[in-house]
């Protein structure tokens, strides 16, 4: 298999387990509650486990375009946590886009009483995690041997 399509898939895995590890954590000491499962099976109208499954297939999707693309437009910042920063950061906005597209074909968003900034901080600070865990554990064949 290729490596880069094998570092995506265990990189998704593993980041994505690490992110949502991370949104748990978060709420238990004050942060507002977050589960992507749930939202996206909630605004789909489907099963929490169908919400789980795309939640992982999401993240190896994104480690891919990471392993893929992200990698070789980064390949100047030599310090890999910036350059999972600055994935993580990207990663948040196409989110946010997406469920706006989500929004608008199959309807409306969950509704919580959270605060809405907390919530936004919350889903930064949680791609921010998964980008940093992908940029630690793809690495550019050409010269990421670290």
């Amino acid at each position: 298999m290729n490596t880069k399509i094998k570092q995506g898939l265990l990189g998704g895995i593993a980041a994505t387990a690490v992110m949502t590890a991370f949104m748990m954590i978060a709420a238990v000491i004050g942060m507002p509650k977050m589960s992507p499962p749930e939202m996206l099976a909630t605004m789909m109208g489907l099963p929490i486990f169908v919400g789980w499954i795309m939640h992982f297939i999401i993240g190896v999707i994104f480690a891919l375009v990471y392993a893929f693309f992200f990698i070789n437009w980064v390949k100047r910042v030599n310090n890999n946590v910036l350059k999972g920063v600055i994935f993580g950061v990207s990663a948040f906005i196409l989110a946010q886009i997406a469920i706006g597209i989500l929004v608008d074909v199959v309807g409306g968003m969950p509704v919580t009483n959270d605060n809405t900034i907390l919530i936004l901080i919350s889903g930064v600070v949680g791609h921010v995690v998964f980008g940093i865990v992908i940029a630690l554990l793809i690495k550019n064949d050409e010269h990421d041997a670290s």
